[in-house]
C-alpha cells in the first residue's frame, strides 16, 4: 500500500496539534465584552469567565485551587523564588488563570517619569518579560504596575503605562491590559481616561474603605469595566490606635466576617461593570504584625478567612472549618483598653474560643515587640523578633517583658487539620 507522503505529515501535524491542544499549550484568547444582558465580563476562548481569585505571590497555588479559585494575580514576573514560568505552569496544574503583575518603577521610589532615558530603559526591559511568556496557556492578562498613583505627583507615570499597554497589545493580541489602583479618584481617573486609553479595563485596590466601593467609583467618574485587584482585612491605617499610637488588629474570626460583608457589598453589588476580584492576601507577609493581611500563618496553617474565601467561591463551608475566636483578653481588657503592664512582672491572659468538631486542639502563645520597620503601600518590612514562645492552654499567666516598651501578646488556636484561629492584644510595658 502507497502512502503519500505529505498526507502524511499533516496527519501527524494534525495529531500533535489536538494533543497539545488537550494538554493547554497555547495560549488562551482573552476579551473584555459584553454579555447577553449587557454586563462587563471577561471571555475566555469565548467563555464567560468572572474573576474568583486571590493575590498570590509566595503562597500556596495548590491549595487555592483546592479551595475553588478560578485565578490568582501576582506583583511582578519574577518573585525572586520561583520564575514566571514556574508559576504559570503551577497555576496550569491547577487549573488556574494568572493576572501576570508588571513591576513598573513608583515615583514614590524615585524614578522620574520626566527621564526619556531611563523610561525607555523600563519600557524595553519589559517588552522582553512579555515576549517570554505572552504564549504561556495560564496566562490570564497583564497588570501593569502596582499602585502607581500612591504618593506620585507627576501623572504622565499614566503614558509611560499607556505606552506599555500599546507594546503589550502589539506583541500578544491575545491577552488584555490593565493597571491597579491605590483606591479610586477623579484625579487619576479624569487623567487615565485622557492619556491611558489603550488598557482594557481598570483595577482598584481597597481594603476597610471598600465598602463604599460604588460611592468612590462614582464620584471618581469611572463609568467603565473593572476588576478589585486587592481586598481584604481593614487597613492599619483605618483602625483604632492604643494612646501609644499602636493600630489595633481585627482578629481572625472579624476578619472572617468582614469578609463576607465586604463582598457582598461591593464584588456582589455592582452587577454591570465589575468582573471579579482577588482578594489579599493568599499567603503570609509582614506588615505591621505577620498576621494582618496574610490568610495563612507564617506556619502554612489556614487562618478562618481562607474558610470565608471557600464560601464565597463555593456557596458552601469546607468540610473541616478553623476553630472560631470569639474573645481575647489580657487581666479581663481587650485591645481597646489601654493595656500597661509592668516589667518583669506576670499578666493572665485568656482566649474564649468554639469548634464545629471535637478537633484536638492546641494553643500558642507568643510575645514580639512592636514593629518599627514600617513601611508604606506594602513595601517589605522586617518581622520584630519573637521573645516568648510557648505551647499552653486557653488561660495563661505569662511573664512580661523586663525591657520598657511597646509589644504584642499573640495567641493561636490551632486543630489538627493545620486550620487556625488568632488575635493579637498591643500592651506597654512601664
Amino acid at each position: 500500500m502507497k502512502i503519500n507522503f505529505f498526507v502524511l505529515l499533516i496527519a501527524i501535524g494534525l495529531l500533535v496539534s489536538c494533543n497539545n491542544m488537550k494538554k493547554g499549550t497555547s495560549p488562551v484568547n482573552v476579551k473584555v465584552q459584553k454579555n447577553s444582558e449587557g454586563q462587563n465580563r471577561l471571555f475566555v476562548d469565548g467563555k464567560e469567565f468572572f474573576v474568583n481569585g486571590a493575590g498570590l505571590e509566595f503562597g500556596n497555588i495548590d491549595s487555592l485551587g483546592a479551595h475553588g479559585a478560578n485565578s490568582f494575580r501576582t506583583w511582578r514576573t519574577e518573585n525572586g523564588e520561583q520564575t514566571a514560568v514556574e508559576v504559570l505552569d503551577k497555576a496550569q496544574k491547577n487549573g488556574l488563570l494568572v493576572l501576570m503583575g508588571i513591576e513598573v518603577a513608583r515615583e514614590r521610589h524615585g524614578f522620574n517619569y520626566n527621564d526619556t532615558v531611563k523610561v525607555l530603559e523600563q519600557f524595553n526591559d519589559i517588552k522582553g518579560q512579555v515576549e517570554r511568556l505572552k504564549s504561556h496557556p495560564a496566562l490570564l492578562g497583564w497588570a501593569i504596575g502596582n499602585e502607581l498613583n500612591l504618593g506620585a505627583n507627576n501623572l504622565a507615570i499614566y503614558d509611560a503605562v499607556n505606552d506599555l499597554s500599546k507594546m503589550i497589545h502589539q506583541i500578544d493580541p491575545n491577552h488584555p491590559t490593565t493597571t491597579t489602583l491605590a483606591g479610586i479618584g477623579k484625579r487619576e481617573v479624569d487623567y487615565i481616561k485622557e492619556h491611558c486609553t489603550d488598557i482594557d479595563f481598570l483595577s482598584i485596590q481597597m481594603y476597610g474603605d471598600i465598602v463604599n466601593l460604588q460611592t468612590r467609583i462614582a464620584d471618581a467618574g469611572w463609568q467603565g469595566p473593572y476588576i478589585v485587584t486587592e481586598w481584604g482585612a481593614t487597613g492599619h491605617w483605618e483602625v483604632g490606635k492604643t494612646s501609644w499610637d499602636t493600630p489595633i488588629e481585627q482578629t481572625s474570626h472579624e476578619k472572617q466576617k468582614s469578609f463576607l460583608n465586604r463582598y457582598d457589598l461591593a464584588i456582589q453589588a455592582d452587577k454591570i461593570n465589575c468582573m471579579g476580584s482577588y482578594a489579599f492576601l493568599w499567603g503570609q507577609k509582614q506588615e505591621r504584625t505577620p498576621t494582618w493581611y496574610g490568610m495563612f500563618l507564617e506556619s502554612g496553617a489556614e487562618t478562618e478567612i481562607v474558610d470565608a474565601m471557600h464560601y464565597i467561591w463555593n456557596g458552601k463551608w469546607p468540610e473541616n472549618r478553623c476553630p472560631v475566636l470569639d474573645s481575647f483578653k489580657i487581666e479581663n481588657k481587650t485591645a481597646y483598653d489601654n493595656i500597661k503592664v509592668k516589667a518583669s512582672s506576670k499578666m493572665n491572659a485568656e482566649v474564649y474560643y468554639s469548634q464545629f468538631k471535637n478537633d484536638s486542639l492546641k494553643f500558642l502563645w507568643e510575645i514580639i515587640p512592636e514593629s518599627n520597620d514600617l513601611k508604606w503601600g506594602g513595601d517589605k518590612e522586617n518581622r520584630p523578633p519573637t521573645i516568648f514562645h510557648v505551647e499552653g492552654t486557653s488561660k495563661m499567666e505569662i511573664a512580661t517583658p523586663d525591657t520598657i516598651g511597646a509589644y504584642r501578646l499573640f495567641i493561636y488556636v490551632l486543630n489538627n487539620h493545620n486550620k487556625a484561629a488568632t488575635a493579637n492584644i498591643p500592651f506597654f510595658v512601664e
